[in-house]
């Protein structure tokens, strides 16, 4: 596929995300997808694989966070790699701390399907927003 096709795939991607349609992405993905996220001490943090991960994912994404992005994203292509380079602001749920992430997520399209997905994120504003409030002593 050209790098046209290959950036139109990725954009199909994030909409059916926020579209949040389900079969829109299935369709969009390989079986063998690989999805990392990095950090530690923030609730999405690992590597999800396969269909079932992507909806794992997900699931635990509207569980844990209120996000959105104040513009879409802009992409970058080269070959078989589409690099989304975008912003999001939100909210951990369980403790309502709000943070800014400046992100992107390299992908990796192969036979028009979304194959790998590596995410270069704002790890410490994230884990810092998943942190509960301390109790200051009295």
């Amino acid at each position: 596929m050209s790098t046209h096709e290959n950036v139109t795939v990725v954009k199909s991607f994030f909409a059916a995300i926020g579209q949040r349609d389900k079969q829109a992405l299935l369709a969009l993905v390989s079986e063998d997808l690989e999805w990392i996220v990095p950090g530690e001490d923030w609730p999405l943090a690992g590597t999800y694989r396969g269909h079932a991960g992507l909806q794992e994912a997900l699931e635990k994404a509207n569980q844990t966070v209120e996000m959105s992005y104040p513009k879409p994203p802009e992409f970058v292509a080269q070959g078989d790699r589409v690099l989304a380079i975008g912003v999001a602001t939100g909210k951990i749920r369980a403790t309502r701390k709000p943070f800014k992430d400046e992100w992107i997520f390299d992908i990796t399209v192969r036979n028009g399907k979304v194959t790998r997905i590596q995410e270069y994120i704002d790890t410490q504003a994230l884990a810092r927003a998943s942190e509960p409030a301390t109790r200051s002593a009295h």
